[in-house]
């Protein structure tokens, strides 16, 4: 039952989709628009995306009792952006039924739940820092050209912390809200309330698409989503077993493919929301607010025809805000335990710099980058010692 102490996990659930949606959901409407989707079949892949992330975030986190997130996998679209084009639509499906299929593969195998659990947790929690910091810095980043509105947000959020409220992030997505309004910039005018349709396109699997776009959407999914997916989950203390997770992602991918599902995963930056002191000060209940996320993703999935509309009317540098801001303290906690054993002290140190550095080799982003460059650190570091 719900009490008044879980409100915060419902805003951070809030906020957690919002970042999701505003940040990258115009990557997703160009890849579509790659693949010659109709304004039909677009309203579907949104719906189908929001459905599949909606049921997943609920469904695995009230089962295994931890905030499960998921979502789309941005990277996955914008490779998508440059590989469809001169494919078509059914093409471009079976495809993403293809790399779905691997995604279950992976979990129903357990290789890749035994490769995550060798990954030591200041790696881990290093990672996960690299994959914020830029969010953090975001805040500040924008408070130039939107002082007062930004500004007035980070002082909110200080004296909120200062009270020690659980309301900290609740009452500085409040506060932004008033003075974008004030300010004229919330945008509500376009915004009308339109059931999208669910468009099946028969899948049609051509091995030069299979291999050409299938292929490397699995593996960038998995590099640069999954795997910081999970080191998100065990840096914030959250252990639950990964194969059935992402067996279970991938069968909902694979079910709603069809439809315009591309790459569904474990969710990085948008899960620390969830997992955070402001999402609940209770660690046991912060599913909750995955649980929420899952909720909005599905209200959302199903009005996908106009959910570019609604999160338009949020303006962008309020959206940074509040997502570096509730992500100070994870950020904080990951940096902590990131040099806490010194031994490891440099190979995360490694880890963190390639993963901030937003660096892209062979098409894989950053994150898969740093986990190498610590692991290679670890290994010769280990060695000179033990010849020392």
């Amino acid at each position: 039952m719900l009490t008044r102490q879980d409100f915060p996990a419902l805003t951070a659930g809030f906020v957690t989709v919002l970042v999701g949606y505003t940040s990258s959901a115009a990557i997703v409407f160009e890849a579509a628009r790659s693949a010659g989707a109709t304004p039909s079949q677009l309203a579907s892949w949104l719906m189908a995306l929001g459905i599949g992330m909606g049921l997943t975030c609920i469904l695995l986190s009230l089962r295994y009792r931890v905030p499960v997130v998921t979502a789309w996998s941005t990277p996955g679209a914008a490779l998508l952006i440059t590989s469809l084009s001169g494919v078509s639509m059914p093409e471009a499906i079976g495809a993403f039924v293809f790399s779905a299929g691997l995604m279950m593969l992976c979990g129903v195998t357990g290789l890749f739940e035994r490769m995550m659990s060798r990954v030591p947790m200041p790696l881990a929690a290093a990672l996960l820092a690299g994959i914020l910091v830029r969010f953090g810095g975001n805040v500040f980043k924008v408070m130039p050209q939107h002082l007062w509105l930004v500004l007035a947000m980070f002082l909110v959020y200080l004296a909120g912390k200062r009270l020690r409220t659980r309301y900290v992030i609740p009452l500085v997505l409040l506060a932004g809200m008033l003075i974008a309004g004030m300010q004229g910039e919330l945008h509500w005018q376009q915004l009308s309330l339109q059931l999208a349709a669910p468009v099946w396109t028969t899948p049609v699997f051509t091995p030069s698409v299979l291999l050409g776009v299938g292929v490397p959407l699995f593996a960038v999914t998995m590099a640069s989503q999954n795997i910081p997916g999970v080191a998100t989950l065990h840096a914030n203390g959250f252990r639950p077993p990964i194969s059935p997770i992402l067996g279970g992602t991938g069968l909902v991918n694979l079910l709603l493919a069809p439809f315009g599902c591309f790459a569904l995963n474990l969710a990085a930056i948008t899960a620390a929301l969830c997992m955070t002191p402001q999402a609940h000060e209770n660690p046991q209940r912060r599913y909750l607010a995955s649980v929420a996320a899952g909720g909005f993703y599905l209200l959302l999935g199903l009005s996908g025809a106009t959910v570019g509309a609604v999160f338009a009317a949020f303006p962008q540098a309020l959206v940074m805000a509040v997502a570096g801001l509730a992500l100070f303290g994870t950020l904080a906690a990951g940096l902590t335990m990131a040099m806490r054993d010194e031994p490891l002290r440099e190979p995360a140190l490694i880890t963190f710099l390639i993963t901030a550095s937003d660096m892209t080799l062979f098409g894989i982003g950053s994150a898969f980058w740093g986990l190498v460059g610590g692991a290679l650190a670890l290994l010769a570091l280990n060695a000179w010692r033990g010849k020392a």
